[in-house]
């Protein structure tokens, strides 16, 4: 089953600087019927002016990544990491004892759109690291690229959670399938475009939750850019108390 999450249900956030819209509950933002899903507990779709962006703060026991749809997004944080993240760009913190950064728009006369995602770690209390690969579109043409998982399988970047993201890009004929273990949740987040999952058109910003599906198969894409999510088959996760 394919429960839709439909993009103008989500809530806003309008900061003049900032133009974010929240997937699940965040922030000033809170529906009890939308606080995460499994392991993944935050998609917030964020427009960031030019030269602006969040300053330096807090983050501890949360997987947090950023992907960069348009623009780019300067990375700097407490572990000494600095860096200028692009479209490609996978970009994953692992938060864990405690780390602070701030997110800034690189470019002085461009905007930068990009998704910032936080899982929920399988434990606390680790130490903080930092991760960054680019994936080019020619890995996720037609195909849905992992770019996280636990083992770093393929190049992927390394979660610490039972949790595998994909990236796909699908046009016109391109089309894809994602096998899905009978004991497995998965959530699909369209970061622009539309396409078809198992005959659902979705369309920009839509999600849906699946639950008792054994495939997600891919089709009739117009200019769409997804992740897709496979999570543990449990409701939200206990680590978000």
């Amino acid at each position: 089953m394919l429960d839709i999450r439909q993009a103008n249900q989500r809530g806003r956030a309008e900061h003049g600087w900032l133009s974010s819209r929240h997937t699940f509950s965040f922030a000033h933002y809170h529906d009890p019927k939308q606080n995460g899903f499994s392991d993944l507990l935050v998609i917030n779709d964020d427009r960031v002016a030019p030269a602006q962006g969040f300053g330096k703060h807090p983050h501890r026991d949360m997987e947090i990544f950023s992907y960069v749809l348009e623009g780019a997004l300067e990375h700097k944080d407490t572990m000494g990491t600095g860096s200028v993240i692009v479209p490609g760009d996978v970009q994953l913190m692992s938060a864990g004892t405690g780390v602070a950064h701030s997110e800034y728009n690189h470019s002085k006369s461009e905007p930068v759109h990009f998704l910032q995602i936080w899982i929920a770690p399988v434990e606390k209390g680790t130490a903080p690291r930092y991760q960054q690969r680019h994936f080019s579109a020619d890995e996720k043409r037609g195909v849905l690229r992992l770019v996280m998982s636990p083992e770093g399988t393929d190049g992927s970047l390394a979660l610490q959670q039972d949790a595998r993201v994909y990236a796909g890009l699908f046009d016109g004929a391109e089309t894809a399938r994602l096998e899905l273990a009978s004991d497995r949740y998965a959530y699909i987040h369209v970061a622009r475009g539309s396409v078809t999952v198992n005959g659902v058109e979705l369309g920009e910003g839509d999600g849906a939750r699946v639950r008792g599906e054994e495939a997600l198969s891919f089709a009739q894409g117009r200019d769409a850019e997804v992740l897709v999510f496979d999570l543990r088959n449990i409701e939200t996760s206990a680590l978000w108390a």
